[in-house]
């Protein structure tokens, strides 16, 4: 009986350990290939006149294929995104899992859910269709598809993620914490703010990090609101993503053409980016974990 428990063990932990190398041959297999297909145009074009380039001109007569302002969109848009978008996800898990009646937590889990489940195409419908005019209208601009118009799509579809996932990690904290702090004399605010919600900070710092990630990589409703014109970036301008400048060039670029070389080194730039980020919120976690 043993023998056969521990063979059902052994072949379950097999099974784990496939799945996970799966997962990991996934992602060389993506490096490798994004890598290949990327540093062509990177040779040839130069990675400082690649990477540092103002202009994108990929159909003129002489194209040139410089991605600055594609990466400097990129940055602005996802951390408008989370200083818009983590403060208020932040502070209605806070509300839900420490203040909210048990009807109205029922129902605002309801409607989170139901954001989360909303394809990002109907995001950017929605925004090209209200918030683009009406950004227009209220700042008196010639056209409201902006990066300030991306921002504010953005900051709505990261909601989902950060609210669910801080929410799980507030409401994981022992309760004996809390009771032990207003022992204490603590008001249940103070007890929020400075027991509960430190003690979940991992959690809660995850869920930025999901945040992040659906900010870099959205495209469809980013194309939709921001404007898809490969300009420098302006809170008003109308610009063109790293995701966005893949998307709307992909379907008709030639194959061996330097355009499409270009399109994969774009993504290859891409990848590294949403790497690196991973990597410093990584390093910040395990270091907090530490302490």
């Amino acid at each position: 009986m043993k023998n056969r428990k521990q063979l059902v063990e052994n072949g379950i932990h097999g099974m784990f350990l496939i799945l996970g190398l799966i997962t990991v041959g996934c992602v060389l297999l993506i490096t490798v290939y994004l890598v290949m297909s990327g540093i062509p145009a990177i040779r040839r074009l130069g990675i400082f006149h690649f990477l540092f380039g103002k202009t994108w001109a990929s159909t003129a007569a002489q194209p040139q294929y410089g991605i600055l302002p594609f990466i400097l969109t990129s940055i602005y848009g996802t951390a408008g995104a989370i200083i818009l978008g983590v403060p208020i996800g932040f502070m209605t898990a806070v509300y839900l899992a420490k203040a909210a009646p048990p009807k109205v937590k029922v129902i605002m889990e309801t409607a989170v859910s139901l954001l989360a489940g909303i394809p990002s195409v109907v995001y950017g419908l929605v925004g090209m269709m209200v918030l683009v005019p009406g950004i227009r209208v209220a700042f008196r601009i010639p056209d409201g598809a902006s990066l300030f118009a991306a921002i504010i799509v953005l900051a709505i579809m990261i909601l989902p993620s950060i609210i669910k996932v801080s929410l799980t990690a507030l409401e994981a904290v022992p309760k004996e914490y809390e009771d032990a702090s207003l022992a204490l004399g603590a008001t249940p605010i103070e007890t929020t703010f400075r027991v509960t919600v430190p003690a979940a900070k991992s959690g809660i710092a995850a869920a930025v990090v999901l945040g992040v990630g659906r900010a870099v990589g959205e495209a469809m409703a980013v194309m939709m609101v921001a404007g898809n014109a490969p300009n420098m970036p302006g809170i008003f301008q109308s610009v063109r993503f790293l995701t966005t400048a893949v998307a709307s060039e992909m379907s008709y670029a030639a194959d061996g053409s330097l355009q499409k070389q270009a399109l994969f080194s774009i993504a290859l730039v891409l990848f590294l980016f949403i790497m690196l980020i991973n990597a410093v919120l990584n390093f910040f976690l395990k270091n907090n974990r530490k302490e």
